[in-house]
C-alpha cells in the first residue's frame, strides 16, 4: 500500500432483510498530514529563508505540490526559476520523508513576502468581496489566456470518465479529489490525487513544469469535484484555457473565468455538461 493511504479497522453496520448486523473489518483510507513549504531566495550575497505556507495534504509529489503552488502564487513561471527542491527536517514517527518541503529560488527571482502576505489574506477570505479578489489576479500581472484551442462537444462528455479510471487512490478509498491534464484530442497526459483540491492541481502543474512542459495554454483540465474560484486561479496561473468540472462552478469562479478568457464547463458527465463562459472553444 503507498503513502497515499492506509488500512484502518471499522465496524460496518448494514441492514438486511429487516435486521441490523454489525461486521468487524479491514478499509482503506486517504492519508492526510501537514506539509510545511519554505522557500530560499534573494541575490547570492543575500539569501534568505522564509516559511510560506502549511498545507493539509495526502503525502506523495511533495516537491511537485510545492513548486505548483509557487506557480499559482506568481512566484515561479518556468523551470529555471527553481535551483533545487528538498525534504528537510526529521522524519514524522512511521512516515518515509518529513512533512517539510524547501524550494531554492534562482537568484533572478523577485519575490516580496510582503506582497504574498496581502494576496493569502484575500485568497483565504473566501471571496468575502469578489471584485477585491478579481483586481488582487490583475496586480500579480496575470493576463488573460490567449489560445486557439477548440474540442467537440462530444470529446468533453469522455473526459470525466477517463480520468476517474485512473483515479487509483480515489478508487480504494472514496475519498480523494483528483486533476488530470488532456491533449486537445482527449489523450490523458497527468493526473494527480489529494485530500485537498488545490493540492492535487498544485500537484499536477508542479509536475508539468519541473519536467519543462510549461505553460499548459494548448490543454485541458478535468478535475473530478467542483470548480472554485482558487482552483480557476490556479488553472489562470498555468494558461490553461479549458477548465471542466465534474461538480458546480461557484459565481466567483465564473467572473474570473469570463474576465480571464478560460472556457468554464460544469456538471460534466458521459451525456451533459453546462458551458459557464466562452463557449467559443467547444464546437
Amino acid at each position: 500500500m503507498s503513502t497515499s493511504e492506509k488500512t484502518v479497522r471499522i465496524t460496518q453496520v448494514s441492514a438486511s432483510n429487516e435486521s441490523v448486523c454489525s461486521t468487524p473489518k479491514a478499509d482503506a483510507v486517504a492519508v492526510e498530514e501537514p506539509l510545511e513549504i519554505r522557500l530560499v531566495s534573494g541575490p547570492e550575497e543575500k539569501r534568505k529563508g522564509k516559511s510560506l505556507s502549511i498545507t493539509m495534504r495526502t503525502p506523495g509529489d511533495d516537491f511537485e505540490l510545492a513548486v505548483g503552488f509557487l506557480v499559482s502564487e506568481a512566484i515561479v513561471s518556468a523551470k529555471k526559476d527553481v535551483v533545487s527542491v528538498e525534504h528537510v527536517g526529521e522524519v514524522a514517527a512511521g512516515q518515509g520523508q518529513p512533512n517539510r518541503v524547501r524550494v531554492e529560488l534562482d537568484s533572478s527571482v523577485s519575490f516580496d513576502p510582503t506582497k504574498l502576505n496581502r494576496h493569502f489574506y484575500t485568497t483565504s477570505s473566501c471571496g468575502v468581496c469578489g471584485k477585491a479578489s478579481l483586481e488582487a489576479l490583475e496586480l500579480q500581472e496575470f493576463q488573460p489566456v490567449e489560445s486557439t484551442l477548440q474540442i467537440a462537444q462530444t470529446l468533453v462528455m469522455q473526459l470525466p470518465n477517463k480520468l476517474r479510471g485512473k483515479q487509483t487512490v480515489f478508487a480504494t478509498t472514496g475519498g480523494i479529489h483528483a486533476a488530470g491534464l488532456f491533449t486537445p484530442e482527449g489523450e490523458l497526459v497527468t493526473v494527480r490525487e489529494d485530500v485537498g483540491r488545490h493540492n492535487a492541481l498544485d500537484k499536477l502543474i508542479g509536475h508539468q513544469l519541473l519536467n519543462d512542459k510549461f505553460p499548459l495554454d494548448d490543454s485541458m483540465l478535468v478535475v473530478s469535484g467542483r470548480a472554485s474560484f482558487e482552483l480557476l486561479q490556479k488553472a489562470l496561473s498555468a494558461s490553461i484555457p479549458i477548465f471542466v468540472a465534474v461538480g458546480a462552478p461557484s459565481s466567483l469562479a465564473i467572473e474570473l473565468a469570463e474576465k480571464f478568457s478560460i472556457t468554464l464547463i460544469g456538471f460534466a458527465s458521459q451525456n451533459r455538461f453546462n458551458i459557464y463562459s466562452h463557449p467559443e472553444r467547444i464546437v
